[in-house]
């Protein structure tokens, strides 16, 4: 198995963040986009925002090794059972971070139009101080932050091919992050964003 290369430490106020380029080996990472694409029941979901409802820019799965319901942006998501795939990335996320998740939700970027709004992940079911495990598969996206209260502050950061994104300590209570859509032609990514459901 090879080894990922060396994690980098985002220097951020209030935040703990940490970003593994290499985590998964690009064959590998190449192994999981294509079995995930395929076997994945995705779905898409509508939003409404000012009033409109609109179809949510992207699509979405949920696993998890219970049966708790995750909700956001009035969606309430109920999971299936983690697959085989699923679970052996888990695993090693989990000693990683040092932290048993217990939930994935899976996020399929088709192309540039798909994005994901300003948001930080704070559900209350996410508990006080919420660890994100977020594993990029596919076309490379930039992945916006901005704090809250300073909004001089500002970070993007490119997130690769089977990298993965570590979000701990008081980070969504002072941070917000997107991915933002893009007018260039690229292809189809698949985010896996580990979290624990309280």
């Amino acid at each position: 198995m090879q080894l990922f290369s060396e994690k980098r430490y985002l220097e951020l106020p209030d935040s703990d963040i940490w970003y593994y380029p290499g985590f998964l080996a690009k064959q590998e990472a190449d192994r999981y986009f294509h079995l995930l694409k395929n076997k994945t029941p995705w779905r898409q979901d509508n939003i409404k925002l000012f009033g409109k409802v609109y179809a949510q820019p992207r699509l979405t799965a949920l696993y998890a090794n219970n049966d708790k319901s995750y909700s956001y942006s009035n969606i309430t998501m109920y999971p299936q059972r983690f697959n085989e795939e699923l679970l052996s990335l888990k695993k090693r996320i989990d000693t990683e971070a040092n932290i048993e998740f217990t939930t994935c939700l899976l996020n399929l970027y088709r192309d540039g139009k798909d994005s994901n709004g300003w948001h930080s992940d704070d559900e209350k079911e996410l508990g006080q101080n919420p660890v994100i495990a977020s594993v990029t598969l596919g076309t490379e996206r930039f992945f916006h932050l901005r704090h809250k209260s300073n909004k001089a502050l500002k970070h993007k950061i490119l997130l690769e091919h089977g990298s993965l994104l570590l979000m701990k300590g008081q980070t969504q209570h002072f941070w917000q992050h997107q991915i933002a859509k893009t007018s260039k032609k690229i292809g189809e990514r698949i985010n896996l964003t580990f979290r624990v459901i309280q």
